[in-house]
């Protein structure tokens, strides 16, 4: 480190903190060390660092579903690959775990506080988890992943605009001349599902509408396809329905084309995430599409910098947007 120290022209202590991601070093200064770095062939010692920093170089994506869910997902597959991809270019590894109840919790806990894990990006927050607080208290650098519950201020979270995203989805199935629409939420103890349900029942009280079914999910194409048969039931005459995850969406048109109903014809459907999926649905799916890699880019920005500077970093909301295909 000295060596390339001495190339760049400037600190031991400089070339530690650009090695390190820390936000503290000037543009110029930071490409000084790396041409230096690379001219050299430096590679840091991780055994040595580790001793030194007592840090690990891993953070951790912790994801609060069931195994089966969190595996298979594909907005949190999607999450987990650009997360991964983000912590590499900051130098980490990316630890993948799936906390679905308390106990698995305190495991989480005792592991990250045993110092082999050097900060936690947190996803899938639900209204009850303990998780945030228990690493809180342990000093635990922590970012969340969505909106934190009300109880949760104070904790670093970059979120997308649910809200928002609720908004254009509803607007969209009233601009095409749809007359009475529901919703499929997600789980309602989670802020983002909350988000995006306020959002389609304030664009349908704005326009002058009554208020649209509401029936819930979980998330799962199979709850999509529950969810949907509740609404035919309650409302045969229903002619657009706003699903609250494109996974959700595509069991709802696959029990509305069994149904007879046909997409968008007679009922249309839009979604939320932008999943791969959602392309190749029949029809394919109008969707509100989440920015999952700058997502997850900003997330372990965030991380990082508490990590390696302790900075407090504010909370971030990104934009949503509106894909218009066949579905509605």
């Amino acid at each position: 480190m000295e060596t390339v120290a001495a190339l760049a022209g400037v600190s031991a202590a400089t070339v530690s903190r650009v090695l390190n991601g820390s936000a503290r070093v000037s543009p110029p200064v930071k490409s000084a060390v790396q041409s230096a770095v690379e001219r050299l062939g430096y590679v840091p010692n991780r055994a040595a660092r580790s001793l030194v920093t007592r840090r690990s170089d891993s953070v951790a994506l912790v994801v609060r579903e069931p195994l089966e869910f969190g595996v298979t997902d594909p907005y949190l597959s999607k999450m987990i690959v650009a997360s991964s991809q983000s912590a590499v270019r900051t130098g980490r590894q990316l630890v993948v775990l799936i906390a679905q109840d308390d106990e698995v919790h305190d495991c989480v806990a005792d592991h990250v506080q045993a110092c082999h894990i050097d900060g936690v990006v947190l996803s899938s927050v639900h209204a009850d988890d303990p998780l945030p607080q228990q690493l809180r208290r342990a000093g635990v650098p922590l970012v969340i992943c969505g909106r934190p519950a009300r109880d949760l201020h104070g904790f670093c979270s970059v979120d997308v605009d649910n809200l928002g995203g609720g908004r254009m989805a509803t607007r969209r199935l009233l601009e095409t001349g749809r007359r009475t629409v529901a919703t499929i939420t997600g789980p309602t103890d989670m802020t983002v599902c909350l988000d995006r349900l306020r959002g389609f029942r304030e664009t349908l009280c704005e326009a002058g509408r009554a208020p649209g079914l509401v029936a819930r999910g979980d998330f799962t194409r199979q709850s999509g396809e529950r969810a949907m048969r509740d609404l035919l039931q309650r409302a045969p005459g229903l002619d657009g329905v706003f699903v609250a995850s494109d996974l959700m969406a595509v069991g709802a048109i696959r029990v509305l084309r069994s149904e007879g109903r046909r997409v968008p014809e007679d009922v249309a459907v839009v979604g939320f995430d932008d999943i791969d999926l959602s392309q190749h649905t029949d029809p394919p799916l109008t969707t509100v599409r989440q920015p999952v890699a700058e997502q997850a880019e900003m997330l372990m920005e965030c991380l990082v910098r508490q990590i390696v500077d302790g900075a407090s970093v504010e909370p971030k909301v990104l934009a949503p947007d509106l894909v218009v295909r066949q579905s509605g």
